[in-house]
């Protein structure tokens, strides 16, 4: 599959991108189907199960709230954050909703919403299954999804099919020995050879635009700069005019701009106490004006970790965010932007297109080769993943080679390897929204630290994205965004 600078960020609302902007993504594909297949009119119930880490830290991630939204239609990019609570609420109280807008059905989240917190889903830990019943009771509809981090979904159906693509090998052929798929006479040459199973047609897949720069790894993003010249911004940009035109690509990202530096602008203003019964109190305003006032030698490195918090406190509270690539490590890429474009003359809306170009293509190769889910990763899958993209995309806006922003994300990521997932409460708040401080400072100290060098290193970006896959694999599922180790506990039974 190819991926999108689009894949990487996406406008949506916190408090999480797998936990919130996934199901309701989720439920908004589920309500496509049933009206794709002419049922939606006559669904008289629906009931929604969560499994994994959905189930054992939804509620604190908003999952729920999300899967009501949701149910009524909305998408998380359209979505009025200001909305959502009121309209909690009255399907809460009602014990009713409408329906996709279509029409009203009974849904009483204490009996349709179901959090089974001893089950998870093989495929992934972010699972759920949503069923649909006609005014008679009769099961018409289900579908079982997989929010795989980021705000991405995909049903099981995709993910059976991603795994069967990437274990399959082909058939030989008994007459000619070459493979199957390539055989130039298939017809004749008969059926595989003893030991081999032939495979049925694959349905159709939707087809992809052919890019003219594919790349799989940071090795790949490495050859192509050297082979054309191009820098690394140059490579993504160039893949994705095959999906859009130059001037809407522009828009679109100075969007995704506008939206990240709107979260830092409100939470910079923002007092309060965040939702959620931890107590937690907003710091960034008080932070931002203390670094304003002091002017001294450490003014810059607060002012940055106030732009990281400020976005971080809008997302645990529902606001509006960018998966940056995750809205759990959302304050990353913003704070390390806007502290360029708050403190270099040069900087424009074209450096912020390099900047974001960049960080994506970034972000692409973690979620190629490994992923961006805490549920699978630990926390090294979100603010890990974050201070790579951005240390790559600092790198390139001021001045370095494909060599050095290579070096200067894996610098970053070397030293988030391990970080684990263990939300207090189950909020995205303690530890996390500190998190999103302490990533971007790394991602500039590493930015800084590859362009005194000349991108040569020991580590390359490649074997460090494979160390982080390993290491998330071999972390114990209660790292993993279960709020079940770690601060998660101590904290509790302290």
């Amino acid at each position: 599959m190819n991926l999108s600078v689009f894949d990487v960020f996406r406008i949506g609302i916190g408090p999480s991108s797998s936990h919130t902007v996934g199901p309701m993504l989720a439920v908004s594909r589920f309500l496509g189907e049933l009206e794709a297949a002419g049922k939606h009119r006559d669904i008289g119930a629906v009931r929604v199960h969560l499994y994994g880490s959905l189930a054992l830290t939804g509620v604190g991630h908003g999952t729920d709230n999300a899967v009501l939204i949701g149910l009524l239609g909305e998408v998380p990019d359209k979505v009025d954050p200001s909305g959502v609570a009121d309209q909690v609420a009255e399907i809460r109280s009602m014990a009713r909703l409408r329906l996709g807008g279509w029409h009203v059905i009974d849904f009483d989240p204490a009996t349709d919403l179901l959090f089974h917190k001893k089950e998870t889903l093989p495929e992934h830990p972010n699972g759920m299954v949503l069923e649909a019943f006609d005014r008679q009771h009769n099961a018409c509809h289900r579908n079982t999804y997989f929010s795989i981090g980021g705000g991405a979904v995909l049903s099981k159906d995709e993910i059976d099919r991603r795994e069967a693509e990437s274990l399959a090998t082909p058939g030989k052929c008994e007459k000619c020995g070459g493979d199957e798929a390539s055989c130039p006479d298939a017809a004749s040459c008969g059926i595989a050879a003893e030991g081999t199973t032939p495979q049925p047609t694959p349905a159709p897949r939707p087809v992809e635009p052919e890019l003219p720069h594919p790349f799989a790894s940071g090795a790949d993003l490495l050859a192509i700069g050297k082979r054309t010249g191009l820098s690394i911004a140059s490579i993504v940009r160039a893949n994705e005019l095959t999906r859009m035109d130059a001037a809407t690509l522009d828009a679109k990202l100075l969007e995704i701009w506008r939206v990240m530096n709107c979260a830092i602008e409100r939470g910079l203003v923002t007092e309060g106490i965040l939702p959620g019964g931890l107590n937690v109190k907003r710091r960034a305003p008080a932070l931002h004006r203390r670094a304003m006032a002091a002017g001294d030698d450490f003014s810059q490195m607060d002012t940055v970790s106030a732009f990281a918090i400020a976005v971080n406190e809008e997302n645990a509270c529902g606001g509006r965010v960018v998966t940056a690539p995750t809205n759990g490590s959302a304050g990353v890429i913003p704070a390390v932007l806007a502290y360029y474009c708050r403190t270099h003359r040069g900087a424009d809306d074209q450096s912020v297109i390099r900047f974001l170009l960049t960080a994506a293509g970034i972000g692409m190769l973690y979620k190629k080769n490994a992923s961006i889910s805490a549920a699978e990763m630990g926390c090294q899958g979100e603010i890990g993943v974050s201070s790579s993209m951005a240390a790559a995309g600092l790198a390139a806006v001021l001045g370095g080679t494909n060599q050095q922003i290579e070096n200067a994300a894996e610098i970053a990521m070397e030293h988030h390897l391990g970080m684990t997932c263990d939300p207090i409460g189950g909020l995205v708040q303690v530890p996390c929204i500190e998190r999103n401080s302490m990533g971007a400072i790394k991602a500039i100290n590493a930015a800084r630290l590859a362009l005194q060098g000349d991108g040569s290193h020991l580590v390359s970006l490649d074997a460090c994205i494979e160390t982080m896959r390993q290491t998330g694999i071999d972390l114990q599922a209660k790292y993993k965004e279960t709020a079940l180790g770690g601060l998660a506990i101590t904290v509790v039974e302290c």
